[in-house]
């Protein structure tokens, strides 16, 4: 065996070159490098692709049996340690790692002192003995475990995961408003950048206290104060301007995703607060009731189809219909006492009852025939009928209405034998009862048969285990 390198220097180059990238390695928590040298860090994600391009072609060559050129060589093994020793500057400068991170830069470490152990070998003329190929079989498998990591680094730790239907888990009864809500924003839209593995502007968005920690652009997060907090400036920055987040090629984040970052904030950013613990009138309510029912028209596509024209016949003065949503046969109507009031004029729509999803008829006179019509409107998730004349005989009525979410009944003549029927009800989500002859003791009744039913009886919002059961549909 005979060394036969016609190129000392080259030599010297590859041996320094390992040298400083095995120290490197050892001694990196000790490690501090100035800002110029960890700009040339940057330059990894640029010069990576030659080591692999040549490298492989350099194996190819090799386990084929044939005679790889020491130029191919030499350079394949030289940029594979430029590579690894940019890739050690990029990621000294990085806060903290995750694991990808370690992994991706300690197999790249590897890719590169193996490639320098077969130039020795090639260099000492072994280059066919059944070490040196297993050295290019090894260095196939780490090259590709190397680039595994470095793709997960860089666009996700399912980058190259298998095609799936993915299903975002179900929102909580009652969420926590950071845990269940915030993350699932952040995580959507923010993370696949600001992560422990990939730390974009120095900021890692994975918990709260790094968001509180913020990044190199300064207060990413100010509890109490939205308008001084750089997430939601970025976020309200023009497209074209360069700081917009996120950044081009990115899905954006919509308006309610940002509305609600905005208010979470503004309540103090907490990561304990609680849905059920929101004042009614926050606007986070609404904000995450629609979250909580992500994709409401797909349960309406079954609905019969109704043409505008019939709406605007069937429309009035008194009497408003419109679509849930512009592409929707879900409808909603409001009636409104006229000076001339006819039961008619609601009877006539059952030709769209069981387009009906949402029917506000407070403050009616009505009587059997309307409520025999409200009976039929097998869709209804919605119904107001506070302040009419309905009797406990009227609720009965009701009992085939199946999709019945949210009922107003206050102000009426209604007593405890409703409750048996409230209890019958499998979707209702939310009752207002006040003004009524319903005793205490039948709510406490009510209460135990369905815990999860939001009871307002106007002596204060009750909560009963979740309030955010109550994912209210209507849409003003």
């Amino acid at each position: 065996m005979t060394y036969t390198s016609k190129n000392r220097w080259i030599d010297y180059i590859v041996l320094g070159f390992s040298v400083f990238l095995v120290f490197c390695l050892i001694f990196e928590q000790y490690i501090e490098l100035p800002s110029l040298v960890s700009w040339v860090g940057r330059w990894h994600p640029l010069v990576l692709h030659f080591p692999i391009v040549l490298l492989l072609i350099a194996i190819f060559l090799g386990l084929s049996g044939q005679k790889v050129p020491d130029l191919l060589l030499t350079a394949g093994v030289i940029s594979a340690l430029v590579t690894a020793v940019s890739g050690f500057f990029l990621g000294n400068g990085s806060p903290a790692k995750g694991d990808l991170l370690f992994w991706h830069q300690w197999f790249g470490a590897g890719v590169a002192l193996l490639a320098a152990l077969w130039y020795g070998l090639s260099q000492m003329q072994l280059d066919q003995k059944i070490y040196t190929k297993g050295v290019q079989v090894a260095l196939v498998v780490l090259v590709v475990v190397t680039g595994h990591y470095g793709g997960m680094v860089t666009h996700g730790e399912e980058f190259l995961a298998l095609p799936t239907e993915r299903r975002q888990e179900k929102i909580p009864i009652d969420p926590i408003i950071y845990k269940d809500i915030v993350t699932r924003i952040l995580d959507g839209k923010c993370v696949s950048c600001h992560n422990p593995n990939k730390q974009k502007g120095e900021l890692v968005m994975t918990d709260l206290a790094a968001l509180l920690k913020g990044g190199e652009s300064g207060n990413t997060l100010v509890p109490g104060e939205p308008e001084q907090s750089e997430l939601i400036k970025r976020l309200h920055l023009p497209k074209e301007d360069e700081g917009y987040m996120p950044p081009e090629g990115k899905t954006p984040l919509n308006e309610v995703e940002i509305a609600i970052l905005e208010r979470w904030i503004a309540l103090g950013a907490s990561d304990t607060l609680r849905f059920g613990q929101l004042e009614k009138a926050e606007p986070l309510v609404g904000y995450i009731k629609g979250l909580m029912e992500p994709d409401p028209m797909e349960k309406w596509t079954k609905l019969p189809e109704v043409a505008d024209t019939t709406l605007q016949n069937l429309s009035s003065d008194y009497l408003t219909i419109k679509r849930i949503a512009s592409n929707s046969d879900a409808l909603s109507i409001s009636a409104y006492l006229s000076p001339n009031y006819d039961s008619k004029n609601l009877t006539d729509l059952a030709r769209v009852a069981d387009n009906i999803v949402e029917l506000d008829l407070s403050g009616l006179p009505i009587g059997q025939e309307e409520m025999a019509f409200v009976g039929s409107c097998s869709s209804l998730e919605w119904l107001e009928l506070d302040k009419t004349g309905i009797t406990d005989t009227d609720v009965g009525k009701l009992i085939e209405l199946r999709n019945l979410r949210l009922l107003k009944v206050y102000g009426t003549a209604i007593s405890d034998q409703s409750v048996s029927i409230f209890q019958d009800f499998p979707n209702l989500k939310s009752l207002y009862i006040w003004e009524t002859d319903i005793s205490e003791k039948a709510l406490d009744a009510l209460r135990e048969a369905k815990p999860g039913l939001l009871i307002d009886n106007g002596m204060g919002r009750e909560i009963n285990a979740f309030f955010a059961a109550t994912d209210s549909i209507k849409t003003r």
